[in-house]
């Protein structure tokens, strides 16, 4: 139970204690730390309901709250404020039930209820750049908390493979190499097992034919016509087109490992093909498709509106599908598959009209219940200093794994500084460190908002970054390495109830733990998150600049001690392996 819901309990009975509402005893947490730790409005609301003066209702509740231990003092301030410090003994009952509690006293119980998300969104054959970022960290954090919150979850990346990108590619490949079978309409015998390409190669054919696209309308017509063929099942641009996933995949796998970022689907666009047709011949029997411009639509706009939207387009005039199409299609199969309670959608916030008509289609088609949540989470973009979307001095966008590279090798040059390790282990730790700097410099901000990419911030050991979190931890990981091999045992401690302002700060600090998952599994919002490890850190570092923890003579209040630095630890390794950020063993 939240520290809240438990003080709220004490307020609601006091509120009924004098005659009313317990509703009225909410507690929240003080905006005026100096005064108190904890603060109930609830007289104001009473007092137009009673007619009474909201100080007067007020100060009676405080009267009967004065004598309950668990508070160290209630008080009354005019207009009707009642404010309260709890005493050590609640703090630290709290604080140790969390400690002996299998999700840190969260109320995290598991839900028979399936969260579907779909996040990544990389196309095959292009490399993952850094417009990939966000999408992958923010998915993958929002699963995790999903999962930690008691929810079975199903990650699909959702591979763009089978759109105008196909058919450019399997046309550059004609013009270069037309002797291969592929493009031999007469050709009956087995296609080739191995691909007339490498990953590098592939790399470079999609840029150049999407470039010769943008100049050569007869190369892109021809290429418009071969996804075409490719989506009617064209024998050797299916052949061409495997080729390309299992060149493809495998490095687009090995780059989100990196990130630390998994999936428990690999699908793309090409699995939704056996339930476009059913789908689409569906919506014209219900009479909710119509042709436009040769295309097949269904209007979108609905009552309320303050403009009318465009039609969501299920068919392209060409008979081709697009994005539309198979993102309809694709939700026909984890309904059928999967029936989750709700999805969640991650892309750039650019895209929320796409989103739109896809939710609205989908309800009004009948392809999902209208219980179902779909819920689009939009982002803003990483930008560079100039306030732009970030690019390489060259103009270009950067590919993820060179901008991971160039994290990695900024920390690594700061951990050499030191010379503290060797250079294989300042390696392996800067490659942690450096993750964690890129995912925690990301998932800090608003998920909605532009950020600046500012390296140098991002990896500064000091303030609110990746690494001062995991410095902390590391901080904390070698007190309890100290102790024990001073002779101490970790499973022999236990938490005291806090003395002094610091200890008291802290103590505080890890009771907001449970309040803190909820809310930000509420609003998909792991910025609350990384708010709360950055606080959690300035207040266990305040705490141990203030404190001698392995030079404290009393045994009794030293195992206290170390028994909270457990606690701070495994709270903190908890929140940041929600953000899908490991920390080192030392740094």
């Amino acid at each position: 139970m939240k520290i809240l819901d438990k003080i709220s309990e004490l307020l609601g009975e006091a509120f009924t204690a004098c005659g009313y509402d317990k509703s009225y005893g909410k507690a929240g947490i003080s905006n005026r730390p100096d005064l108190c730790q904890f603060q109930c409005n609830g007289a104001m609301a009473a007092a137009k309901k009673y007619g009474k003066a909201p100080f007067i209702i007020g100060d009676e509740v405080a009267e009967k709250l004065s004598g309950n231990g668990a508070f160290e003092s209630v008080e009354c301030v005019k207009p009707g404020f009642i404010n309260m410090v709890m005493s050590a003994d609640f703090i630290g009952d709290y604080v140790r039930s969390m400690a002996q509690s299998d999700k840190l006293g969260c109320d995290c119980e598991s839900k028979n209820e399936v969260i579907f998300l779909d996040y990544g969104g990389a196309n095959v054959a292009k490399p993952l750049h850094i417009g990939h970022l966000r999408s992958a960290i923010i998915g993958e954090s929002v699963k995790r908390i999903c999962n930690f919150a008691g929810y079975k979850t199903v990650a699909d990346v959702h591979l763009g493979d089978w759109g105008l990108q196909m058919g450019l590619i399997i046309m550059e490949l004609k013009s270069r190499k037309p002797e291969l079978p592929y493009f031999d309409e007469s050709y009956e015998g087995e296609y080739p097992s191995e691909a007339p390409f490498t990953l590098s190669e592939l790399d470079e054919i999609y840029p150049s034919a999407s470039a010769k696209s943008k100049e050569d309308e007869e190369f892109k017509s021809s290429a418009q016509q071969a996804t075409v063929l490719l989506q009617n099942g064209h024998r050797g641009y299916t052949a061409l087109w495997r080729h390309i996933m299992n060149v493809s995949i495998p490095d687009l796998k090995r780059n989100y490992g990196n990130l630390n970022v998994s999936f428990d689907l690999w699908k793309g666009e090409s699995d939704a093909k056996p339930y476009i047709a059913d789908m689409v011949q569906d919506m014209l029997d219900k009479g909710i498709a119509h042709e436009s411009q040769g295309a097949l639509v269904v209007d979108v706009t609905e009552e309320g509106d303050s403009k009318e939207l465009p039609p969501c387009i299920v068919r392209k005039s060409d008979g081709a599908a697009n994005y539309e199409t198979t993102d309809l299609a694709t939700l026909i199969e984890r309904e059928r598959e999967y029936s989750p309670k709700s999805y969640l959608y991650f892309a750039d916030k650019r895209q929320e009209l796409h989103y739109t008509q896809l939710f609205r289609t989908a309800k009004k088609a009948g392809i999902v219940g209208e219980d179902t949540e779909l819920k689009f989470i939009g982002f803003g973009t990483m930008n560079g200093s100039d306030g732009k979307p970030f690019k390489t001095r060259q103009g270009g966008v950067l590919r993820l794994e060179y901008l991971i590279k160039e994290i990695n090798d900024a920390v690594y040059a700061k951990i050499m500084e030191n010379r503290t390790v060797d250079e294989a282990e300042a390696r392996e730790t800067a490659g942690i460190v450096g993750l964690a700097a890129l995912k925690y410099g990301d998932l800090s901000n608003q998920a909605s908002k532009d950020y600046v990419f500012d390296m140098d911030r991002f990896i500064s050991f000091e303030g609110d970054t990746g690494p001062y979190i995991l410095y902390t931890i590391v901080r904390i990981k070698s007190i309890l390495k100290k102790y024990e091999a001073e002779g101490g045992q970790l499973c022999g401690c236990v938490i005291n109830d806090p003395e002094g302002e610091s200890e008291t700060a802290l103590f505080l600090e890890l009771t907001k733990l449970a309040e803190t998952v909820e809310g930000t599994f509420a609003e998909k919002a792991p910025h609350k998150l990384c708010k709360f490890v950055y606080d959690l850190s300035n207040a266990f570092n305040r705490f141990y600049h203030d404190t001698k923890i392995l030079g404290e003579e009393n045994e009794n209040r030293k195992k206290g001690y170390i028994a909270l630095l457990v606690l701070t630890r495994d709270v903190l390794t908890t929140c940041i392996d929600l953000l899908g950020i490991e920390a080192p063993e030392r740094m």
